[in-house]
């Protein structure tokens, strides 16, 4: 079963993009990272697509960010940080053509890449977003980077800071501007879909255009704080060792608010 399932209905001109792991929370692991920016390609050279929506399968979980089984082998130098999941955003894709996404269960870490490249957020009640970064020895380096441009400074500081410790409920990411439009239980993709139809059906190269002015205001600031995050994260990260026995002492409660 592929990790990301596709599909286009050529009369609206909307594309869903689901993440299709829901055994595992929807976790990235290397095959789909592949698999994301392979299908953002193709979605860029498909003229029948005009908007596109993400979300993920299953109940539980939009997205849960990396698979904590995945090996992601790295250059034995502090200058040097491959990380998988940089290349799985529409953005890093050069895909311009508008991404809705519609979450419901846990969005958290990683999934940050995909939510911070999304022109917007469609959510409903069971949506939380959190960054469990600092829990388990780790610097939150680019999902910082990319949730600060989405929330104000206080809110994505306090979500990186608090790691496991607190959520942000549905309501209060709406309430702060993360997430544009709160639905009733099970309707965020529908949601998602009827404002993609609305964006296929303008004229595409206005929609584009207006596509990259918008992400053109943040890029130097995003390119900045990605420029940091590499050095940042080689001196601040625990040591793998360390990082497995604070994941598996994690706190199971926590505050949603």
């Amino acid at each position: 079963m592929s990790g990301v399932l596709v599909s286009a209905d050529e009369d609206s001109g909307v594309a869903v993009v689901t993440l299709n792991r829901p055994e595992r929370l929807n976790a990235v692991d290397l095959e789909m990272a592949g698999d994301l920016a392979r299908v953002w390609r193709e979605l860029r050279c498909d003229d029948s697509v005009r908007a596109v929506v993400l979300t993920g399968a299953g109940e539980r979980a939009f997205c849960t960010g990396i698979d904590r089984d995945a090996v992601v082998p790295q250059p034995n130098s502090p200058y040097s940080q491959d990380d998988p999941l940089l290349g799985i955003g529409p953005k890093a894709n050069d895909l311009w053509k508008p991404v809705v996404a519609a979450v419901r269960g846990m969005a958290c870490g990683g999934a940050f890449y995909l939510l911070g490249e999304a022109e917007f957020l469609v959510a409903d009640p069971t949506a939380a977003f959190f960054d469990p970064h600092t829990a388990y020895g780790m610097v939150s380096a680019y999902e910082s980077v990319l949730m600060a441009q989405r929330m104000p400074y206080g809110e994505a500081a306090r979500m990186a800071l608090m790691g496991t410790a607190e959520r942000i409920s549905a309501r209060r990411a709406y309430d702060i501007g993360l997430v544009s439009e709160l639905v009733a239980e099970g309707e965020a993709l529908g949601a998602a879909r009827a404002c993609a139809a609305v964006l296929a059906g303008y004229p595409t190269e206005a929609v584009q255009g207006t596509v990259r002015a918008l992400w053109a205001a943040r890029e130097a600031g995003r390119a900045q704080g990605f420029a940091q995050a590499p050095h940042l994260i080689a001196l601040g990260n625990a040591t793998g060792e360390e990082q497995a026995r604070l994941f598996a002492g994690r706190r199971r409660e926590y505050r949603l608010r």
